[in-house]
């Protein structure tokens, strides 16, 4: 196949850190609640990260991490594209 004739497709949606957690928080099937009894963080504190009202913050993402069982970065740096961007 000859794929000189398509063009790499372009981001058309950006996610906030707050949307990153509730979307791995939905793919989990957790609740809020569930969440919040994972992480010893208030149901009311994951809403507003969830809603960018709070920042997640380093020492949440940790715990928030560990509960849904990802990387950090993947909640902290939601759309980081490694291969356009440097890390220094």
């Amino acid at each position: 196949m000859d794929t000189s004739e398509f063009s790499r497709a372009r981001r058309s949606v950006t996610v906030s850190v707050g949307e990153s957690v509730r979307i791995m928080r939905e793919l989990q099937e957790l609740s809020q609640n569930a969440l919040s009894e994972l992480t010893g963080i208030p149901q009311s504190t994951i809403s507003a990260i969830e809603n960018d009202r709070v920042n997640l913050g380093v020492e949440r993402a940790k715990v928030v991490a560990r509960a849904l069982r990802v990387h950090p970065a993947v909640l902290v740096f939601p759309g980081w594209d490694v291969a356009r961007e440097s890390a220094a």
